[in-house]
């Protein structure tokens, strides 16, 4: 009897222990005593995110948990001050809820705040704030820029829309860990996010972001667009790329291997390509591929760089951002545990001019808060009574004594040239292969010849300098001249060794006794060809090998002056309104739609 006794009593021991698996443990606390007030966590959507879609409004998930020390009475939740949702008891666990499955629907452009707040049932409430905002879409601010990730609270691609598969749990770090925006991604182990390739493998590639290294592991995968494994255990470089870094005397070496189909090539710079991990900086990493080499930077500086016959996408159907995995495992180069900021992808090789600009605009050197008008845009000067520049917030520097014309194409006012005189603006930033300019120009010949915009090196060899110069092996000079009482509209371009001119003859010439008002003035320059537009017709143009920026410190505006002198074009007395410069080589329907706006 003893034994059946003690079987039944361990029988219902056990019992109680399996009915509590899988409960929370519960604290002890006084029977009808409410100490504490409610808390609130909201998880989503992440305070300071940045929300860009390609539509005007959109849906936004919210998630949130309240958890109270007796029972959770209420909870309200407000969007920018109005309930949007309210729950009143009943709920199945009454110490904690949780809410995933809430969604707003029809946010606007705009910053917004979101507010949760619990009440339990001695009344006592707490609340909770997140803000967060709606962006218009992102408009690529690069030429052939295909991708862009701010990683700011999300993981999606601003360009396509797309997002990523997520593998393992990566994170965001907060804004103040960031690079720029509000977040950044926080690598963790077996961590990363693929993308398909869709778009992605193009001739050209170039890929720009920045990293904070965490040097543990000591190797890791970066960016990887590779063919599955040889009999899953092998890399297969003869197609497509991977960037990683690995260990090298307790630095961290960055290095690049590419396949074009036969082989694969590696660009290794050896002690150049090595990072410090413990400064804890942020450093900028870039390459580029091309039909013809392959290139590596780091900070904007070359630090491996060698002929390639260009790249074999074959069987590269996953682009693997901050690991090697799925597709380059074999030495071991798995999820990296760094932070990544600002990722971009361009379908060209870019220079290292661009990469100079992208990394100074990324940094903060050069944050624009003024939205581009048109395509490529990224320098504009309304002289609206002043000379700022409105994408840098920068006032050009006067020489002499320009003034305003007192009427305009566009705004309240325009520049208004005179004897002497005219602005000059830094090229920083500005410098880039593809070029172009347009602006609306009242001419006045009381000078026949004048430089109207101009960029180029000091002629300190010339016997006349510095008052006499004429060196024109870099930059460009666009200026006007008499030609049998016309005003014909020349460019010049230097290449780094040679000049090209862009001289239409008489489809060039322009009546100053007939164009009295208004005209529109526009130059383009690629890698192989420049062009000058009059009111949006092209009037002359010419092959080239491209434009070189040596020595180029800073634009003249209305002058030839200082370093295009000798022939005479100097200050023009002639209005100008409406300033831009592109990085890109405007089409004709380009430049239409400029002159139309």
């Amino acid at each position: 009897m003893k034994h059946i006794v003690k079987s039944i009593i361990m029988l219902l021991a056990l019992l109680v222990v399996s009915c509590n698996e899988g409960i929370d443990p519960i604290t002890a606390v006084d029977a009808g005593v409410d100490e504490t007030a409610p808390q609130v966590t909201i998880s989503a959507p992440v305070a300071g995110s940045v929300i860009q879609v390609p539509a005007e409004t959109t849906d936004v998930p919210i998630s949130f948990q309240v958890t109270d020390d007796i029972e959770v009475g209420s909870i309200s939740v407000q969007m920018n001050g109005s309930t949007i949702a309210t729950y009143n008891g009943g709920f199945v666990d009454y110490r904690r809820v949780l809410v995933n499955n809430l969604v707003f629907e029809g946010l606007v452009d705009g910053e917004h705040e979101l507010t949760v707040t619990a009440t339990d049932l001695d009344g006592k409430s707490t609340s909770a704030t997140v803000n967060f905002s709606k962006e218009p879409p992102y408009l690529p601010k690069y030429e052939g820029e295909i991708l862009y990730m701010p990683f700011n609270g999300d993981w999606i691609d601003l360009i396509s829309f797309q997002t990523p598969t997520v593998v393992g749990d990566p994170s965001f770090a907060s804004e103040e860990e960031s690079l720029n925006g509000s977040g950044a991604y926080a690598g963790a182990e077996g961590a990363y996010l693929t993308l398909p390739t869709d778009g992605l493998t193009n001739p050209e590639f170039s890929a720009i972001f920045w990293v904070k290294i965490n040097a543990i592991p000591d190797r890791a995968g970066i960016l990887t667009m590779s063919p599955p494994m040889t009999d899953g255990t092998t890399n297969d470089r003869n197609k497509g790329f991977a960037f990683f870094r690995e260990n090298a005397g307790g630095e961290q070496r960055f290095k690049l291997t590419a396949g074009y189909g036969e082989g694969a090539e590696w660009f290794d710079g050896g002690e150049m390509a090595d990072v410090d991990p413990s400064t804890g900086e942020w450093v900028n990493l870039a390459f580029t591929i091309s039909g013809s080499e392959a290139v590596v930077y780091i900070n904007g500086q070359v630090v491996s760089q060698n002929a390639f016959p260009g790249i074999d996408w074959t069987d590269c159907n996953v682009l693997s951002i901050m690991s090697g995995a799925p597709n380059f495992t074999e030495w071991n180069h798995l999820s990296d545990q760094s932070l990544m900021d600002e990722l971009r992808i361009f379908n060209r090789a870019i220079t290292q001019e661009e990469i100079q600009t992208i990394m100074a605009d990324d940094s903060g050197e050069f944050v624009s808060s003024y939205p581009p008008t048109f395509d490529g845009e990224f320098f504009y000067m309304p002289f609206d009574g002043d000379y700022m520049e409105m994408f840098r917030e920068t006032e050009a520097t006067e020489v002499g004594n320009p003034g305003f014309a007192g009427e305009s194409v566009e705004g309240t006012d325009a520049y208004a040239g005179a004897v002497d005189s005219y602005l000059t603006f830094p090229t920083q930033g500005l410098t880039s292969d593809n070029f172009s300019a347009t602006m609306w120009y009242k001419m006045n010949v009381t000078e026949n010849n004048a430089g109207i915009l101009i960029t180029g090196p000091e002629d300190t060899e010339n016997a006349g300098y510095p008052e006499v110069q004429n060196l024109r092996t870099s930059g460009f000079r666009f200026f006007r001249e008499n030609v049998g009482g016309m005003q014909r509209f020349k460019l010049n371009v230097g290449d780094g060794t040679a000049d090209a001119w862009v001289d239409g003859g008489e489809n060039a010439d322009v009546d100053p006794l007939v164009a009295t008002d208004w005209i529109h003035l526009a130059i383009t320059i690629s890698g192989s060809n420049a062009v000058v537009y009059i009111d949006g017709e092209p009037v002359g143009q010419n092959t080239i090998s491209g434009i070189d920026w040596s020595d180029c410190d800073f634009f003249s505006i209305g002058s030839g002056a200082p370093t295009f002198t000798e022939w005479g074009h100097l200050s023009d007395e002639s209005q100008i309104d409406e300033l831009r410069f592109y990085n890109k080589s405007l089409t004709q329907e380009e430049v239409q739609e400029v002159m139309n706006n």
